[in-house]
């Protein structure tokens, strides 16, 4: 395997790692980081699938973007749309001002990157 699609999939194992950390957390979790971590991880190994088909992958967070061009590739990345269209709003919104995430949002958010691990 790329030396560099194993990079992109060690870093959204990570990703996906600090996400279910810090919902599990008892003391003071913080379910904004575990909503972006599982953003972070899903758009990592959609990264890391474009990487192995000789794509360069956009220097983007939308995951719908990326997805359309995985689909270009693979139209069954089509079955975790929804979990991609939940995620995409914790790449930017979650991280400001204004919005807290709840913990059943977190637990959302981490379930939808487990699915598209």
């Amino acid at each position: 395997m790329n030396a560099l699609v194993v990079e992109w999939m060690q870093k959204a194992a990570g990703d996906l790692t600090v996400a279910e950390r810090e919902l599990r957390a008892r003391k003071a979790p913080v379910y904004d980081a575990s909503c972006y971590h599982a953003q972070q991880c899903a758009e990592k190994y959609l990264k890391a699938f474009l990487v192995s088909v000789k794509h360069t992958p956009p220097r983007i967070h939308n995951l719908v973007g990326l997805l359309n061009d995985c689909l270009s590739y693979d139209t069954t990345f089509d079955l975790i749309r929804l979990d991609l269209e939940l995620l995409n709003a914790h790449a930017v919104e979650i991280r400001y001002s204004g919005d807290f995430a709840a913990k059943e949002e977190a637990r959302d958010a981490v379930r939808a990157a487990r699915r598209v691990q």
